[in-house]
């Protein structure tokens, strides 16, 4: 800071009291005020461009999911505001309870301590230090489609790489953090990198392709190949496929077009589309939406999205890993028990998990789950 005087007149004026004299006074209170805006505004410059410097030093030595050669726009960290620290994240959970409903109801306060049964602190910690996470954009068919990326912040060596297809359709069932956390945290965790779509329009406005439940979407999953080259710390040779729920059916129509993929596996999946809409009739609701010709194809199209129908043409030396759970009420149980059947025909190499008590989420058998998995694909990739 400057050793300059704020007051320069102030000793000729404590001995001669005059008009010029109060003018100068004047003037030297102008300076000061001048001087001490300034001074802090250098200051303040000086603390930002430290700041600056400090934050430049950070994402040169943070370690990166992808190489800047990846053709992948929009990257983000997952751990990006209001993500960056747990009780941020708790606060905007808390207050969308609260809008829900009612500042100080019950149902808020419920909601509140399911989400801390959910999400501990702990976990959060442990995975903000332990894990690199980024959501993007890529292009397909022309198109830009959403996805999202996780590995190991240290590796002894290369990961073996998971791709994931989520369940559901559209924006409902897209992957956010509170998904991330539960079912993919504890997986990468376990060295694996897991890359996977949202697939088309989902989570984008005024996007001019839309999901197709099955149909062009696939495109989306199979189209993450080229990215796999520009992951760091990756081993390509390992590559494994997993989904849940319509991402069961998602893995069987993507693995048609993925030879190297060496292994799947499927959580509450879907196998004959046909069958289960006698089961589950307001699907048709879901398929009209989302199949294109749905009205006039309707047994083709369905036939054409379950796997039952169209095993033969999947690689017999890819095994599969299924589990479901026995109380399942949205995508029942015997899909399961029909796709084992049909691999114990045809002889290919599977090993079936049911949970009896687990719904279709398998919430409450997540550690099992993240398990199974976890010895799957170590003992498959």
């Amino acid at each position: 800071m400057s050793s300059y005087s704020p007051f320069p007149h102030a000793s000729a004026c404590a001995k001669v009291q005059s008009q010029s004299c109060y003018t100068a006074f004047l003037q030297s209170l102008f300076f000061f005020f001048s001087w001490l805006f300034y001074s802090q505004l250098a200051a303040a410059n000086e603390t930002t461009t430290k700041s600056a410097q400090n934050e430049e030093q950070i994402n040169i030595t943070r370690p990166a999911i992808f190489k800047k050669s990846a053709p992948i726009y929009e990257t983000k960290s997952c751990f990006s505001a209001p993500f960056n620290s747990y009780d941020n994240w708790r606060a905007v959970i808390a207050r969308k309870h609260q809008k829900k409903y009612g500042a100080n109801s019950d149902k808020a306060s419920k909601a509140s301590m399911k989400f801390d049964q959910l999400f501990s602190r702990e976990n959060f910690v442990h995975y903000q230090a332990s894990l690199m996470c980024v959501t993007f954009g890529y292009k397909v068919d022309g198109q830009m489609v959403l996805g999202y990326a996780i590995a190991p912040r240290e590796s002894a060596g290369e990961s073996p790489i998971l791709i994931y297809n989520r369940g559901g359709n559209g924006n409902f069932g897209g992957v956010v953090f509170g998904h991330m956390m539960a079912k993919l945290f504890p997986l990468a965790a376990q060295n694996f990198i897991i890359i996977g779509s949202q697939y088309r329009g989902t989570f984008q406005k005024n996007s001019k392709a839309n999901d197709e439940f099955g149909g062009a979407d696939v495109a989306d999953v199979v189209a993450l190949q080229g990215l796999i080259p520009h992951l760091v710390a990756a081993n390509s040779d390992k590559l494994g496929m997993f989904g849940a729920s319509r991402g069961g059916m998602q893995t069987f129509l993507a693995m048609r077009q993925m030879p190297n993929v060496k292994a799947v596996a499927t959580l509450s999946g879907v196998s004959d589309l046909l069958a289960d809409l006698n089961r589950r009739a307001n699907m048709e609701n879901v398929y009209k939406k989302r199949i294109p010709n749905y009205a006039i194809q309707k047994e083709a199209l369905l036939k054409s999205r379950s796997v039952l129908y169209w095993l033969d043409e999947l690689n017999p030396n890819v095994p599969i890993l299924i589990m479901h759970g026995e109380q399942d009420k949205r995508v029942d149980v015997a899909n399961a028990l029909a796709l084992e059947k049909a691999l114990l025909n045809k002889q290919h190499k599977h090993k079936l998990v049911l949970f009896p008590e687990a719904g279709h989420s398998l919430s409450k058998d997540t550690d099992s789950v993240t398990t199974e998995l976890k010895q799957w694909f170590q003992q498959y990739l």
